[in-house]
């Protein structure tokens, strides 16, 4: 990987480790769905015009159905359901949910679309669910409440993201991913639209509420997405996914520094353990090139 792959790369796992706790932060003034109306809709605000400059429209044509559902089901949805477990998460927790996205992929790939699960790939599987279960071990009780609550609704949000990654092979392999990118975010701001009024907080939410909305917008969507293509352009696929292993550790990282989280050894051995189980279920580790996926953190 060349010195400017390797800086973005860098670079990405920083801004989409940080969208964690911007949404901690921001969520609890503005709540889960008016932040992420913002977010995805800041976002498009940024993508769209750029799209218009390099592609043009008529590029997208016949795919606009399919780029509506995975605005759904690869921002809209998981975006909430990850800001809503923010509530009673710490960032750096949130975070260490994330890379269980390409375990729930590499299972729904196969039954859907009939992706080879190899030995490795199934011990990968068995050791990074492993790791989720390390992880969530004495903080989930019987009730749906605080933070089993909000455990639930962060995997649920990264079983939405293994979904999209298999929708997204299945119907839009080919077309221009800027595009997608662009047209998913205004999907899903259309559709959080008439939510995001609905629930608007009474009180205005403070300077430093907006500040992290603009960022979760501008950087963590908008130039994420720029840079994580333009990794896919110039490194491959195979090594832009290596992305999904720096977000949890961003999220430590900057939940530590800005929110005052102190990391415990349970979060950190399992963060070790999911990294490991995810590496060897995508390809990683052992051989075997990594699946694509989207990219939306």
């Amino acid at each position: 990987m060349k010195p400017r792959d390797l800086f973005d790369l860098l670079l990405l796992g920083a801004i989409w480790g940080a969208s964690f706790p911007f949404m901690r932060a921001a969520v609890p003034e503005f709540g889960t769905l008016a932040l992420i109306e913002l977010r995805v809709g800041i976002g498009a605000l940024f993508l769209v015009p750029i799209f218009f400059l390099r592609s043009g429209l008529a590029r997208m044509r016949g795919h606009k159905g399919h780029i509506a559902v995975v605005g759904i089901i690869n921002s809209a949805l998981p975006f909430c359901l990850l800001a809503y477990s923010t509530v009673d998460l710490t960032a750096g927790f949130a975070a260490i949910l994330n890379p269980t996205a390409a375990l729930w992929a590499a299972p729904i790939a196969w039954l859907w679309l009939g992706d080879r699960l190899s030995a490795r790939r199934v011990l990968g599987l068995a050791i990074g669910f492993g790791g989720v279960l390390l992880l969530v071990w004495g903080r989930m009780g019987l009730t749906l409440e605080g933070p089993t609550l909000a455990i639930c609704a962060g995997l649920a949000g990264t079983f939405m993201y293994g979904i999209a990654a298999s929708y997204t092979k299945r119907f839009l392999t080919g077309v221009d991913p800027l595009g997608v990118a662009a047209g998913s975010q205004v999907a899903a701001a259309l559709a959080l639209l008439p939510l995001a009024i609905a629930t608007w907080p009474e009180v205005q939410p403070s300077a430093a509420a907006w500040v992290a909305v603009l960022v979760l917008g501008v950087a963590c969507t908008g130039v994420a997405y720029i840079l994580y293509f333009r990794l896919i352009a110039n490194a491959g696929p195979a090594r832009a996914i290596a992305v999904s292993y720096l977000v949890p550790v961003f999220g430590i990282v900057w939940g530590a520094l800005f929110l005052g989280e102190v990391p415990t050894v349970r979060m950190l051995a399992a963060c070790a353990v999911i990294l490991l189980g995810t590496a060897l279920a995508t390809g990683m580790l052992g051989g075997g090139q990594a699946p694509t996926r989207t990219a939306a953190r």
